[in-house]
């Protein structure tokens, strides 16, 4: 048997107020004439004070990222294409934002690098050259993005990231602080698609010890943050970040499972965030996840949360067929949820049934 030989982050600051050392750990990573690139999550777009805590020096960028919807390939191409037509090249790429940003960070850095365009890196293991240097600083926690050798990209004709050895940051700053502000509905979405993907990653058949470690701790996180809880505080906000982080890694040597699968689906076609669409989804697979669909009902419930329903209602077949089809694309989700036959389980109808009572 061959064991995937994994690619982390390779520096991890944590803390409250470390984000003020920003300044000091790109230092060593600044070139001459090369700016630092701040991909800045557009939530900020107004906020001037946040803005001028960001440590920009020379000619340095910072970009209202508008991460409205999930980052496409093509705002990627262009970000990167505009920076190589400007300058060449740069000295890094800082993505400070929720997921999205951080996957837009991500997928500009390898662009910077490699031919062509992002989406011809849809896919695992597509991806030939290292990218330019690149940060990840979440305020919001939930995706794993901070961790992840994924980007969450929409394509042309898919949803689909560019999972490689080269997508991980080379630096995440985890500072508890830039959370606390969150809106709380995004909070819960987002915080829930951790949730979410330790429940499938732990019920999958890919699992192991490894990634069975880091699941069992960030689900602990999230039940003790959205579960036994009565109100929010500062110790909510540092171990939601920790749940992100670990959860994030629990998927390492494990997969997702059918709410991602399914979620994908809904994205690709009618643009819905994938923290939300995961509990749209999630909502209803009692089916595959009984217990903890059941506690997801207690955690909705408790947090005065309305998930969305009917939004599948009206849509024509080409779009289910266009739905469907996204969503069987992502095998590897499959086989982990359902094993090696899932062909024969998830079949266009049965996902086409799913798909209709969201």
């Amino acid at each position: 048997m061959k064991f995937r030989n994994f690619k982390m982050v390779d520096y991890v600051v944590y803390g409250r107020g470390c984000f003020e050392q920003l300044d000091e750990i790109l230092a060593p990573h600044r070139k001459e004439g090369a700016p630092m690139v701040f991909l800045l999550d557009h939530f900020f777009a107004n906020d001037n004070a946040f803005k001028a805590r960001i440590p920009l020096r020379g000619n340095d960028i910072l970009v209202d990222a508008d991460v409205t919807h999930e980052p496409k390939t093509t705002y990627v191409d262009k970000i990167a294409d505009d920076l190589k037509a400007k300058f060449g090249t740069v000295s890094g790429v800082i993505g400070i934002g929720g997921g999205s940003a951080m996957d837009l960070a991500k997928a500009v850095s390898l662009m910077m690098t490699n031919p062509g365009k992002a989406h011809d890196y849809q896919g695992w293991d597509l991806v030939k050259n290292p990218g330019v240097y690149k940060v990840g600083i979440p305020t919001l926690s939930g995706t794993g993005a901070e961790v992840s050798r994924t980007t969450v990209l929409t394509g042309p004709t898919k949803k689909l990231g560019m999972n490689s050895d080269f997508t991980p940051f080379d630096q995440i700053v985890l500072d508890p602080e830039l959370i606390k502000n969150a809106p709380v509905n995004q909070r819960f979405y987002t915080g829930m698609d951790c949730y979410i993907h330790c429940i499938e990653s732990l019920q999958g058949t890919y699992i192991n010890a490894f990634s069975r470690s880091y699941g069992e701790k960030a689900l602990e996180l999230c039940q003790e943050v959205f579960l036994n809880k009565k109100q929010w505080d500062e110790e909510s906000d540092e171990q939601l970040m920790m749940a992100s982080y670990a959860g994030g890694m629990s998927i390492a040597y494990s997969q997702v499972g059918v709410a991602h699968a399914v979620s994908y689906g809904l994205s690709y076609l009618l643009g819905t965030k994938h923290g939300i669409g995961n509990c749209i989804v999630f909502n209803h697979l009692e089916e595959f996840y009984p217990e903890g669909v059941k506690e997801f009902h207690q955690m909705v419930k408790q947090n005065g949360i309305d998930i969305p329903v009917g939004i599948t209602k009206g849509l024509t077949d080409e779009q289910f067929n266009t739905m469907i089809d996204v969503s069987l694309g992502m095998a590897p989700l499959w086989e982990n949820a359902l094993g090696k036959d899932w062909k024969e389980q998830m079949t266009r109808e049965r996902l086409r049934a799913l798909y209709e009572r969201l």
